[in-house]
């Protein structure tokens, strides 16, 4: 695995498969992925405006993220496969709250034509050890629908345990929807 990651963002690489850090010239890649994945992430997503994909949307959200990437407050990145070039993928590491939390939740979104074929898994294992031993984060959180079997197999695979269960938590495609909490904790953290 390669790793160039710092402190104000992330780059590694398995294999074929590359996580980065977005950067402001990745607006035209992230909307043409979420154009592509529209209909196939609708059930898994907030409903989206018109404006969510467009280019121009992005840049300007881009230029936002770089700040809070810059500041250590939320991390957006993206999943490449590097044969093919092709965006796969997302994940998101927002809410980054320092002492006394040092916590943060995940998020993440995969293309159609990935799902089954390990980049999720990939993309996470390098994440996960980024946000721990770089950033010194103490507990990532995540959640997932109850009916969303890849989601939990994701997790459990990469040791998060489920902490509970929120009804009615999240808006997703216009629907409250119930979602199963878990975390995962640093053994390895450390007091600055």
């Amino acid at each position: 695995m390669e790793d160039s990651s710092s402190a104000v963002g992330i780059h590694c690489r398995d294999g074929n498969v590359l996580i980065r850090t977005a950067k402001p010239s990745d607006a035209y890649t992230i909307s043409n992925y979420f154009q592509e994945n529209k209909t196939f992430l609708a059930p898994w997503e907030p409903k989206r405006d018109s404006a969510f994909y467009r280019a121009d949307t992005w840049a300007a959200k881009l230029v936002k993220l770089e700040e809070l990437h810059r500041l250590g407050l939320a991390y957006y990145c993206l999943i490449f496969d590097t044969d093919s070039k092709e965006m796969k993928g997302t994940v998101s590491l927002s809410n980054l709250v320092r002492f006394p939390l040092h916590s943060c939740n995940l998020g993440y979104s995969l293309a159609e034509n990935a799902q089954g074929h390990g980049y999720m898994r990939k993309a996470l294992a390098m994440v996960i050890p980024y946000m721990f031993n770089v950033q010194n984060i103490h507990r990532i959180a995540a959640s997932y629908m109850p009916h969303n079997e890849r989601s939990a197999a994701v997790l459990n695979a990469m040791g998060f345990q489920k902490e509970g269960y929120a009804s009615d938590y999240l808006l997703i495609n216009d629907q409250w929807e119930d979602h199963i909490q878990t975390a995962l904790i640093n053994p390895n953290w450390r007091a600055s």
